[in-house]
């Protein structure tokens, strides 16, 4: 399974972006995509995560109501759109798969990161 994900860039605090990560090889073994950010000098966390097969979504609380996870099952891609950006947003951001949901970040598999600059 590889994972491509792309999207990241700079923006100004309120601002949008949305980033994508392509699913190829044997998708048909992972159901789960979840979205994971790293800040420097802190622990890598999860943001966001979804089932491919019945759309189960989990959201960090520091997230919700301004980010939305969504998939395009014809595409095997995953989104993140993320809205109302803070300067506390800035992150590399990873996005992971595996069969199930895992426990912490014990996702099977890993796309590179892709870098979220918010400015204030």
């Amino acid at each position: 399974v590889q994972l491509q994900a792309f999207g990241g860039g700079l923006v100004q605090a309120g601002g949008s972006l949305r980033l994508s990560c392509a699913v190829s090889g044997r998708t048909f073994s992972t159901d789960a995509m979840g979205w994971f950010r790293q800040a420097p000098g802190k622990e890598r966390e999860l943001v966001a995560s979804i089932t491919w097969s019945d759309g189960r979504l989990y959201y960090a609380d520091s997230v919700k109501s301004r980010f939305t996870i969504s998939k395009d099952n014809a595409k095997n891609t995953g989104y993140l759109q993320m809205n109302s950006l803070k300067p506390e947003d800035t992150a590399v951001y990873y996005c992971a798969v595996d069969r199930t949901i895992p426990i912490g970040t014990a996702w099977d598999y890993w796309g590179q990161g892709t870098l979220v600059t918010v400015s204030s």
